[in-house]
């Protein structure tokens, strides 16, 4: 049968939250809409907010960080070598070669967290 989603929101966990959302602030040039430093950050992009926040100490080793997951954050950009050249000012170089994909060009990163991230051209 299912329910009704009203919406969604994409949550990141980290021990050290703070490095996560000081990296998301920079990468994409604007502050959390909601900060409650060392709990909780909200960013609202289009189409879905990110999350990120750190578990509660009796939860650490659920959201410990274990190599790399299946999940990835999927950024559409208007300039893919100019957010390349981004994520290298920030320190955090694409770990690929600009790909081919049959929606567009893309590179792959990974955030602070290890938490991957591919930047999309469309096209």
């Amino acid at each position: 049968m299912g329910f009704k989603c009203h919406a969604a929101l994409v949550t990141l966990a980290a021990a050290n939250s703070e490095v996560l959302v000081q990296f998301y602030s920079q990468l994409l040039g604007q502050p959390p809409q909601t900060h409650i430093p060392n709990v909780y950050a909200e960013f609202q992009l289009p189409g879905v907010r990110l999350g990120i926040f750190r578990p509660k100490v009796t939860h650490l080793e659920e959201f410990a960080y274990t190599g790399k997951s299946g999940m990835s954050l999927c950024l559409e950009v208007g300039d893919l070598e100019a957010a390349i050249a981004h994520l290298d000012a920030l320190g955090f170089p694409p770990e690929s070669e600009i790909l081919t994909a049959s929606h567009g060009r893309e590179i792959y990163a990974s955030d602070p967290a290890g938490n991957r991230l591919i930047l999309h051209k469309s096209g």
